[in-house]
């Protein structure tokens, strides 16, 4: 197998920085371009990655890969994951992310080197960064990569998910124990995602020690209540998609895409879903094409 990308082995140091969101913090890594001269102004992205995602993973790669193209990166740890603050882990709340991003493009925003500031979505990330667009006018720009764009009914077994759901946060406010469950396994029916899935399950690719294979159950009904097709009405910023036939869900993008309101293009790559996260062909390609939205929108 070809020697994969890695956030953490990239040729950057990012730095660990930190800064509020709802009622707690969120922690993140920035990615500077190498060159970087803080007299000079740049574009600046806020990446966020996959379902259950921590910022040493893909969102890591695409931050260090904006920097090495120019662009600052912020890869951030959505609250309830990583570094980040909260006191339920592993708790998936698509609301709770979009107020997060919006956060990460406020702390972009303050910073003197920077033009303008935009959101990055990868894969489930897709879905957030269309609900942050929709309801923050403050967003200069947005580019998805590999998303999946979830609304009501996407999700299969989503009636019994919910009473599971239920049943946990029941269970959570009687005793204090948080059910979970895998995110990923290649054949649990218990998991979120069951099937294969071997990025996340090799140590020289997705399985990180920062990351955790676990979900909330008690988070189904917020989980299963995202709406990136209804949200992208209200999105007028500059809007790339980059996507493939075989990655998640196009028919989803087709959806998203048709309905977004202001400048948009959807750039159909090639590829597997996972081969986006960190195959180097395949992410470089992306990241070009990505890195120049971003200058040619936020500059």
């Amino acid at each position: 197998m070809a020697k994969k990308l890695n956030a953490l082995a990239n040729g950057f140091t990012p730095q660990t920085v930190e800064f509020p969101s709802g009622d707690g913090t969120v922690v993140a890594h920035l990615y500077l371009p190498k060159d970087h001269d803080a007299s000079k102004r740049y574009s600046a992205v806020a990446v966020g990655g996959s379902f259950s995602s921590v910022k040493e993973q893909m969102s890591g790669i695409y931050a260090g890969e904006m920097a090495r193209r120019g662009v600052i990166g912020l890869a951030i740890d959505y609250r309830n994951y990583g570094q980040s603050s909260g006191a339920v882990r592993q708790y998936e709340d698509p609301k709770s992310k979009a107020d997060d991003l919006s956060a990460a493009l406020r702390f972009l925003s303050s910073r003197s080197d920077v033009s303008g500031a935009g959101l990055l979505g990868v894969c489930t990330s897709g879905t957030t960064v269309i609900e942050a667009a929709a309801n923050d006018p403050e967003v200069g720009a947005v580019a998805t990569v590999a998303g999946m764009f979830v609304e009501p009914g996407t999700i299969p077994h989503g009636d019994r998910r919910r009473a599971e759901g239920r049943a946990a946060r029941e269970k959570y406010e009687k005793t204090g124990i948080v059910d979970m469950i895998p995110a990923y396994h290649p054949y649990s029916r218990r998991a979120v995602n069951t099937v294969p899935m071997p990025y996340y399950l090799s140590a020289k690719r997705g399985n990180v020690s920062a990351w955790r294979n676990e979900f909330a159950v008690m988070a189904w009904a917020d989980m299963l209540s995202a709406d990136a097709v209804s949200n992208a009405s209200k999105v007028t910023a500059p809007t790339l998609m980059v996507h493939s036939k075989m990655a998640s869900y196009p028919g989803q993008a087709r959806k998203v895409y048709e309905g977004l309101a202001g400048p948009k293009e959807l750039y159909w790559g090639k590829g597997q879903h996972f081969s986006f996260y960190d195959h180097p062909g395949q992410v470089r390609a992306t990241a070009d094409r990505v890195a120049a939205h971003f200058k040619s929108t936020l500059s």
